[in-house]
C-alpha cells in the first residue's frame, strides 16, 4: 500500500524503445531521447526487470551529465535508487536519493522534488527506523503537495506521516494528520489507503481506551483487507487487533488474530524470498552496473572538479584584476581628493592668514590711532582749554563786574576740559601709561564695580611689576572688552580677574557668575567682539580658551608670552 516507494514512479507519456545494441554506441544524446530512455527505464523497473532499469538509467545518467541538465541527472539518479531500494538495498538506494535530491533541488520541478520528498521518507521511517527524519521529509513533501494542489498526494502523504507517528506512541501529534486523511479519504481516497486508515484509527482509539470504536475500526479495516489485495495492510491490522484483544483479555480471540497475522506473514515472507531468488540470478551484473555507475559518477565528478577549479581559478584572476582596478581607482580618486583637500586648506589658511592680517593690521591701527588721539586731546586741545580757562581766570579777577555770559562760559570750558581729560583718559588711561598693566586692571575692576556686580582683582604677580607698553596695552583693552561684554550681557552679580606668569607667560582668567551660554553661538552673537579678541591674542602668539555653562557662568583664559620692557 501506502509503504510502496515508488508510487510516484508513474509511467511518461511517451514510451520509447531502446534496444541493448544502441546503448552500446558512444554518441551523444538529444534532450528527447534522454527523457524517452529515463520513461523506459522507469518501465523496466515497473515490470521487475532491474537489470535493464539499471542500465538504461545509467546511460542516461551519463547522456544527461555530458548535456549538464540537472532535471534529467535527478531523474537519472531517482530510477538507480529505486532500483536499489527494490533490491532491497537501502543503504545504497538512500545515497542515490540524496545525491539525486541535491540536483533536483537546482530545477523548478516541484514534482521532482516531491518524488524524492517521499522515497527519503519512506526509507528513514520503515528501513532506517530514523523517525525524526523520515517525519522531516514527509512534512517537505506535504508542503509541496499542497503547492501543486496535488489532493491526492496531500492525503498519502497524511497517512504517511500519522502512521509514523504512532510508531512512536506520538499519538497526539499524528491525530491531526489522520483527521484529514479520515475527512477526504471518501473523496481523494482509494481502496489502497482505506485498510491502513481504518488501522490507525483502531490504534488511536485504543491508545484513547475507546474499545467501541477502536473494535469497530480494526474490524473494518480487516473487512476490507480481505476484500482487497493489501495483504501486508491486512497482516498489520491482524497484529494490531490481537493486540488490543489481548488488552482487553479477549486471549482466544486475540490469538485467533496472532495466527492469521503469522499466516498472512509468512505468506509474504515466502512471497519476498521468490522474489530475491529470481534476483539472485542477476546479482552478479547488477554489481557489475553498480560499479559502472559508481566509475561514471567518479569520473563525472572529477570533470565537474576539474571545471570547477578552472571556474575558480578564473574568477580569482578576474576577482584580482577587478581588485586591482578598483584599489587603483580608488587611490587616484583619493590622491585627487586629497591634492584638492591640500588645495582648499592651504587656501583657507591663506585666507585665514590674510583676514588675521587684515584684523591685526586693523586692530593695530586702532590702537596707534586711539594713541595719537589720546596724545592730541591730552597735549593740545586740553592744554587749549586749559590756558583759555586762566586767561578767563584772570580776566575776571580783574574785573569787579562778572557777568553771566562770563561765568557761563568759564563753567562751559572747565566742563569741556573734564570731559576731554575723561576721553583721553578713556582712549589711553594715565593710570595704564604711567603705573602698568596691573594697577590698570585693578583701577578697571574698581570703576565697574557697582550695587549690580561685585569685579575682583587677584594677582599673583607683583602689582609694580612692568611689561612692555604694547603688550600691556592690548592686554588691557581685551580684558576691558571681556568686562564690557559680561556687564552688558551676562546679568553676572559676580565677576573675577585673576592674573599669574607661568613658565614665562602671562595667564589672565576672567570668570563670572552669569546665565553662561552654548560655547558655538558664542561668536554669532552681534557686539562680543570675539574674534577680534581671538585675532588680537593670535597675534601676540597666545591662546585663548572659552568654557561656558548655560545659566552656571563663563570662564575665559588668555594665555600669552610675556614681552618685558
Amino acid at each position: 500500500m501506502f509503504q510502496n516507494r515508488f508510487f510516484f514512479l508513474l509511467p511518461f507519456i511517451l514510451v520509447f524503445f531502446v534496444s541493448e545494441s544502441s546503448f552500446a554506441q558512444k554518441k551523444t544524446f538529444t534532450k528527447k531521447q534522454i527523457i524517452l530512455l529515463i520513461n523506459d527505464a522507469s518501465t523496466e523497473l515497473n515490470n521487475d526487470d532491474y537489470e535493464k532499469s539499471l542500465l538504461k538509467s545509467r546511460v542516461a545518467l551519463e547522456q544527461a551529465s555530458d548535456i549538464k541538465n540537472s532535471d534529467l541527472i535527478a531523474n537519472s539518479y531517482l530510477i538507480i535508487a529505486a532500483n536499489f531500494d527494490e533490491l532491497t538495498e537501502p543503504t545504497k538506494a538512500l545515497f542515490y536519493y540524496n545525491l539525486g535530491l541535491s540536483y533536483a533541488k537546482k530545477t523548478n520541478n516541484n514534482i521532482l522534488k516531491n518524488q524524492f520528498y517521499n522515497n527519503l521518507g519512506n526509507i528513514y521511517c520503515f528501513d532506517k527506523k530514523q523517525y525524526d527524519k523520515g517525519i522531516y521529509y514527509y512534512k517537505k513533501s506535504l508542503i509541496i503537495s499542497q503547492k501543486i494542489h496535488d489532493t491526492d498526494q496531500i492525503l498519502l502523504t497524511n497517512l504517511n506521516i500519522a502512521w509514523a507517528y504512532f510508531d512512536i506512541n506520538k499519538y497526539d501529534d499524528g491525530f491531526s494528520y489522520l483527521e484529514h486523511v479520515n475527512k477526504y479519504q471518501s473523496i481523494h481516497g482509494d481502496e489502497s489507503t482505506i485498510v491502513a486508515l481504518n488501522m490507525l484509527n483502531g490504534i488511536y482509539y485504543n491508545n484513547k481506551n475507546d474499545n467501541k470504536k477502536a473494535s469497530k475500526y480494526f474490524n473494518l479495516a480487516i473487512k476490507e483487507g480481505n476484500a482487497g489485495n493489501e495483504k501486508s495492510d491486512l497482516a498489520y491490522s491482524y497484529l494490531e487487533y490481537s493486540n488490543f484483544l489481548n488488552k482487553i483479555g479477549a486471549y482466544k480471540n486475540a490469538f485467533k488474530n496472532l495466527r492469521l497475522y503469522n499466516k498472512i506473514n509468512e505468506e509474504l515472507h515466502i512471497e519476498e524470498k521468490l522474489k530475491k531468488a529470481n534476483i539472485v540470478g542477476v546479482n552478479l551484473e547488477v554489481d557489475q552496473y553498480k560499479r559502472e555507475i559508481d566509475k561514471i559518477e567518479s569520473q563525472y565528478r572529477a570533470r565537474q572538479f576539474k571545471l570547477i577549479e578552472e571556474q575558480s581559478r578564473n574568477k580569482k584572476i578576474v576577482i584580482v584584476v577587478f581588485l586591482l582596478l578598483i584599489s587603483a581607482f580608488i587611490f587616484f580618486y583619493y590622491f585627487i581628493q586629497n591634492l584638492r583637500l591640500k588645495e582648499k586648506n592651504n587656501l583657507n589658511d591663506l585666507q585665514s592668514k590674510i583676514q588675521q592680517n587684515i584684523i591685526n593690521a586693523s586692530i593695530d591701527g586702532q590702537e596707534l590711532e586711539r594713541k595719537k588721539i589720546a596724545s592730541f586731546l591730552h597735549d593740545n586741545i586740553s592744554s587749549l582749554l586749559s590756558s583759555a580757562g586762566i586767561h578767563l581766570k584772570v580776566f575776571t579777577a580783574k574785573s569787579l563786574l562778572q557777568p553771566e555770559e562770563i561765568i557761563k562760559t568759564k563753567t562751559i570750558l572747565e566742563e569741556a576740559h573734564n570731559q576731554i581729560r575723561n576721553l583721553s583718559h578713556e582712549l589711553m588711561p594715565s593710570l595704564l601709561v604711567r603705573f602698568g598693566l596691573l594697577y590698570g586692571l585693578e583701577d578697571l575692576c574698581e570703576k565697574n564695580s557697582n550695587s549690580n556686580i561685585k569685579i575682583e582683582f587677584n594677582s599673583l604677580v607683583l602689582i609694580k611689576k612692568r611689561y612692555n607698553a604694547e603688550f600691556e596695552m592690548k592686554l588691557y583693552f581685551i580684558v576691558t572688552e571681556l568686562l564690557n561684554n559680561i556687564i552688558k550681557h551676562s546679568q553676572a552679580t559676580n565677576a573675577k580677574i585673576a592674573l599669574e606668569e607661568i613658565n614665562n607667560n602671562l595667564l589672565i582668567v576672567v570668570t563670572d557668575n552669569g546665565n553662561g551660554f552654548v560655547n558655538n553661538e558664542f561668536e554669532l552673537k552681534e557686539g562680543f567682539g570675539i574674534n577680534q579678541i581671538r585675532a588680537r591674542i593670535n597675534n601676540m602668539k597666545g591662546e585663548f580658551i572659552i568654557n561656558s555653562i548655560l545659566n552656571t557662568g563663563t570662564t575665559i583664559t588668555l594665555k600669552t608670552p610675556i614681552l618685558t620692557k
